[in-house]
């Protein structure tokens, strides 16, 4: 069966190229041009993947996609003029799974949406898969089943020391565990070596989740330890 896809967009005129573009590659297509008609059809209509304009009127695009998140599981891609990096990020933190950046290649916008198709492969009940036993921060999703990282939809590649420090620390949030409890229970009772390594891993996980989407998720506590703090209902990994 062939993917459905909508189009939110309110510049018609790319509205329509793209949705020939997509009829073309045999996707079924609907369009909305603002954004309180595109969140109604998103709710209502059985969607594979949605192309979503950030400056819509009625309703902007992040907004449109922040109420998503509250009632349907489908991937967002973002078409956006802005292309500054606190614009991608808040993008990404509020849901979407890739990003696009006016003007494009449509070649490019195809390649993302076949990427998208084949990371969140679509169930009969509307909502794109998941591992019902993934630990969850926000944006970020760590599937033990699939031994896979994402954030917002992007693969994070880790070690599999890494993986195994971050699950730790996601199935103790709001728990400060020392350093010899994560030594612990990441490298085992019998390690021998540097002593300093579970600073090393911290440091490893900061510089691929922490720095890369501007978040604050792994917290040192002086003396004791380190500690995932879990996030408020509704609230942004910020």
């Amino acid at each position: 069966m062939a993917a459905r896809i909508l189009i939110v967009e309110d510049e018609e005129k790319l509205a329509r190229f793209i949705e020939l573009e997509l009829l073309h590659e045999e996707y079924e297509v609907e369009k909305a041009f603002d954004g309180r008609t595109g969140l109604e059809k998103a709710e209502t209509g059985k969607f594979d993947l949605i192309l979503l304009d950030i400056m819509l009127p009625g309703l902007n695009g992040l907004e449109v996609l922040r109420r998503l998140e509250k009632s349907v599981s489908v991937p967002v891609i973002l078409l956006t003029a802005r292309d500054s990096v606190m614009d991608k990020v808040s993008g990404l933190d509020a849901g979407a799974v890739d990003y696009i950046t006016k003007p494009f290649a449509i070649e490019e916008l195809l390649a993302r949406i076949r990427v998208a198709l084949k990371l969140h492969p679509v169930s009969s009940s509307g909502s794109f898969g998941q591992d019902p036993g993934a630990l969850c921060w926000g944006s970020l999703v760590l599937s033990e089943k699939s031994h896979t990282v994402t954030y917002a939809g992007q693969p994070v590649t880790l070690t599999n020391r890494e993986f195994q420090m971050l699950k730790v620390l996601l199935e103790n949030q709001d728990v400060v565990l020392s350093r010899d409890t994560l030594l612990d229970r990441v490298c085992g009772y019998n390690y021998i070596g540097e002593t300093n390594v579970i600073d090393v891993y911290i440091r490893f996980l900061r510089s691929k989740i922490d720095d890369v989407y501007g978040v604050k998720m792994i917290h040192t506590v002086r003396g004791v330890g380190y500690v995932i703090k879990s996030l408020p209902s509704g609230s942004s990994a910020r």
